[in-house]
């Protein structure tokens, strides 16, 4: 859906974009993370044409935008981090000014403008005064503006931000929604605590580069593969014990009374194995997991490796 190839930004004399690469399939939830300053914006706006790229690259279903202006502004809709709406109309009356700059009129464009309510979970607002919505009311009305024609890809740079929990899980559960329906949808944000339990994907960026990209599972699992192995053990403990330290793949062990402690260098296939090994000896297992990471350790581990463990527990804010 989302292709970009070897993007460039400078401004004077700096570099905000270094050879970026992203890669985001039709129907992902895909979350763009990075501290501020990371080039996550500069990316965001091009992408969007609100920007021009120095060099590189940016395709949207198999076209190139910076050939297709047409293209982008049909297929592409637009959330940027600070939105404006107007005083004095109502919900409805909003919709329908925007729908009809998309072409969209008359009971078309109050037809469309009802669809889309509904799917950003304001039902029933149309005739509400846009300025008597909350904020997190508001910015699911930027979302349905964003939505009114009908775009491929949806573009969110920072959309949670200032939201209160409550808003924001509505919010999430709207975009879950969306790319049920098939919308693909891009979302930055450095908080990356909004993100982990949200998003299909991640694409980590860090001084204009990605530095990883790819599904949240794998994305966890490679930093993940470093933790220790949990196993709690029902019987048969000095067994357990023996068949761990025979194995090649076991490189530590540690005990506490009926919990076993490894650093185990394998797959998870190679886990499953291991556990059925163990069992079909007679070891009885109540528990068998590896220890995670947050998504913020993981985030400081692959921008700072060498202090990523000091920065386990803090909030990249």
């Amino acid at each position: 859906m989302l292709h970009v190839e070897n993007l460039y930004k400078k401004y004077d004399t700096v570099l905000a974009l270094d050879g970026l690469n992203m890669e985001i399939n039709k129907g992902e939830l895909y979350g763009f993370v990075g501290p501020n300053g990371a080039g996550k914006t500069t990316t965001i706006r091009i992408i969007a044409g609100l920007l021009s790229a120095t060099k590189g690259e940016v395709w949207i279903d198999g076209e190139r935008v910076e050939k297709n202006t047409k293209v982008l502004k049909s297929k592409i809709g637009y959330v940027p981090d600070f939105f404006g709406v107007y005083e004095n109309l109502t919900v409805m009356e909003y919709l329908e000014f925007y729908a009809s700059a998309y072409g969209i009129y008359g009971k078309d464009g109050s037809m469309r403008a009802s669809e889309v309510l509904d799917q950003v979970e304001l039902a029933n607002m149309e005739a509400r005064f846009v300025d008597e919505l909350s904020r997190g009311m508001q910015q699911r009305l930027c979302l349905a503006r964003a939505l009114i024609h009908r775009p491929m890809l949806l573009v969110m740079d920072e959309p949670a931000s200032g939201l209160d929990p409550g808003a924001r899980r509505i919010f999430k559960n709207v975009l879950r929604n969306l790319c049920m329906d098939g919308y693909t949808v891009l979302i930055s944000s450095h908080i990356l605590s909004e993100l982990a339990d949200m998003c299909s994907n991640v694409g980590i960026i860090n001084q204009g580069k990605m530095i990883l990209q790819g599904e949240m599972e794998e994305i966890m699992l490679s930093i993940d593969s470093s933790n220790p192995v949990v196993i709690t053990v029902y019987n048969q403990m000095d067994l357990a014990i023996e068949l761990l330290k025979s194995h090649p793949l076991v490189s530590r062990i540690s005990i506490d009374k009926n919990v076993i402690s490894i650093i185990f260098g394998g797959s998870k296939e190679e886990e499953a194995l291991l556990i059925r090994r163990m069992v079909d000896a007679g070891v009885m297992i109540t528990s068998f997991t590896r220890e995670h990471n947050s998504l913020e350790s993981v985030f400081f581990h692959l921008i700072d490796p060498e202090r990523g463990n000091s920065y386990a527990d803090e909030s990249c804010t």
